[in-house]
């Protein structure tokens, strides 16, 4: 998970776009915009976080910062 490529995908995309590229990946099809990662599974990692953050920004009107913030401690909770 690299934090500047989810930070990308939050300030061009909206969440409809990046729910679509979930899909298209999930199938393994590429979206029509650039999504980084090594591999279908650090791509789709990027685009979970990046709707997990614009929808965490829209439901408590908070900025990115915060959101990414609130995001990044809920992975470390879930992998240690």
């Amino acid at each position: 998970m690299k934090i500047p490529a989810i930070k990308k995908l939050v300030e061009t995309q909206t969440i409809e776009s990046l729910r679509h590229a979930e899909e298209l990946l999930l199938d393994e099809q590429q979206p029509d915009f650039e999504v980084e990662g090594s591999d279908e599974g650090e791509q789709l990692t990027h685009v979970f976080g990046a709707i997990w953050i614009l929808n965490h920004m829209h439901d408590h009107q908070t900025d990115f910062k915060t959101a990414l913030r609130e995001f990044t401690q809920k992975v470390r909770v879930s992998i240690s």
